[in-house]
């Protein structure tokens, strides 16, 4: 097992990793750049290293910058979060040159797999269903005029190299889809480094339902059940939970057994997400593999029991699953409510700004994972995701009383959130029967 470990990122999920080093005995450095100098990661680990200034090109994603703190710290393993460097085979190749273990898929399994377009040719030809587009990257506006001709219209341009919704934008003619190429590209370079796109059919009102999957680098693979990821705003997830309120046993054993079968495919070790999008008739195609821990994983930590962090470290270092296929049990329902800086009255402009008071939730079958605090001040530079809160109940009705109950509870000052607008959801009549698809908060 690792001595220790540096944290690649920031924030909650920062603090997330330290929390499991320290469970498992294991000494966690954190970096953070001049904006984070006060946030809590820097606190709860063991070292800290700066790595720069407040922009994340600076900081975050310089790799020669988190490298050099590794060797300053002599750490052995570098566990990047999500976001930032998560998904970035250079840098899993940067960190296995230097020595360190990346506590993630191999270089070229990310390569694989991080490239979304080239995923996707790779499972077509396998007989994985895909959702109709582009073969490849498409490099200019006219190969993506020609290819959304192809597939009809609407289409979905999509970043390559990375996630969350950033690099998506969704074109109904021709002329959108030209108007908002370079800036889907932008955004992707800008976001992840990696400029490249590709375009898929839009497909009307389906759900959006990823698998979790853990494999170790013995050939065991198993899958941890479904998460339901159908509430999103500009194709970032706002809401949770597991299992889907639609997923049938025979949809939910198909599905796992196809997720397993493309991580075994493109050889991945470690955690990971497979996604798909599911029609209203039960079909599901695939989108992408998450090649990382994913923001909404306490879900699944609530209703499996596992700790897939400390699952993450444990198959970095060399040890098989913990569990096998048969032995994974799922138990009452989970939500999760991810809680940002952003203002819902005024279009959900970010509101970073200094926490003034804070009261966090608790109570039965509450969990709660933050870096706020009173006195913190949430930096204008990152993502404005501040708090997560998940709820769990014997059933989905318990899960989704007890979440009412906890966003009822939160209260900060001096900054504005969203958890009033979560209230929102969580009361919806179409809500409340499961009847969810990806364009639902256009009906709110």
């Amino acid at each position: 097992m690792f001595r220790k470990i540096l944290i690649a990122n920031r924030g909650e999920i920062a603090l997330r990793v330290i929390r499991a080093c320290r469970d498992m005995g294991i000494g966690a450095v954190a970096v953070y750049s001049d904006a984070d100098r006060d946030c809590l990661h820097v606190r709860y680990a063991d070292e800290a290293v700066s790595i720069g200034p407040a922009l994340s090109r600076k900081s975050y994603l310089n790799a020669e910058a988190i490298l050099g703190a590794a060797r300053r710290t002599r750490v052995e393993a570098i566990h990047p979060g999500y976001g930032f460097l998560a998904e970035n085979a250079d840098f899993a190749r940067a960190c296995q040159d230097a020595g360190l273990v990346f506590i993630g898929p191999g270089p070229p399994c990310m390569a694989r797999v991080g490239n979304k377009a080239q995923a996707r040719k790779a499972l077509k030809e396998k007989g994985i269903p895909v959702i109709p587009g582009s073969e490849t990257a498409v490099s200019h506006v006219q190969e993506a005029l020609e290819t959304a001709q192809s597939v009809g219209y609407p289409v979905i341009l999509k970043a390559s190299g990375g996630g969350g919704g950033k690099g998506m934008r969704v074109a109904n003619t021709p002329e959108a889809l030209a108007e908002v190429f370079h800036v889907a590209a932008g955004e992707a370079k800008a976001t992840f480094g990696d400029g490249d796109l590709y375009l898929e059919k839009y497909m009307e009102n389906p759900r959006h339902i990823e698998i979790q999957v853990l494999c170790d680098a013995f050939g065991n693979a198993v899958h941890l059940g479904e998460r339901e990821c159908s509430i999103q705003k500009r194709h970032q997830k706002l809401m949770e939970e597991a299992p889907s309120p639609f997923v049938t046993a025979s949809l939910r054993q198909a599905m796992g057994e196809t997720a397993v079968a493309i991580a075994r495919s493109m050889g991945y070790t470690n955690a990971g997400t497979v996604e798909f999008l599911v029609t209203p008739q039960g079909a599901f195609y695939f989108m992408e593999v998450n090649a990382r821990v994913q923001v909404e994983h306490p879900v699944t930590e609530m209703t499996t029991g596992m700790d897939i962090v400390c699952e993450q470290i444990r198959i970095a270092a060399g040890e098989p699953l913990s569990l096998s296929q048969e032995a994974i049990q799922h138990h009452g329902w989970a939500l999760e409510c991810r809680i940002n800086a952003e203002d819902p009255e005024a279009g959900f402009m970010p509101s970073p700004g200094t926490v003034e008071a804070l009261t966090l939730p608790g109570g039965p079958g509450i969990r709660v994972d933050t870096h706020l605090y009173s006195g913190y001040t949430v930096p204008p530079f990152y993502d404005s995701l501040i708090c997560k809160v998940i709820a769990w109940g014997e059933d989905r009705s318990a899960a989704i009383a007890r979440m009412r109950r906890a966003l009822f509870e939160m209260r900060t000052t001096g900054i504005h959130n969203t958890a009033a607008f979560h209230q929102k959801i969580l009361n919806h009549p179409d809500f409340i029967d499961g009847h969810l698809h990806t364009r639902f908060l256009e009906m709110l």
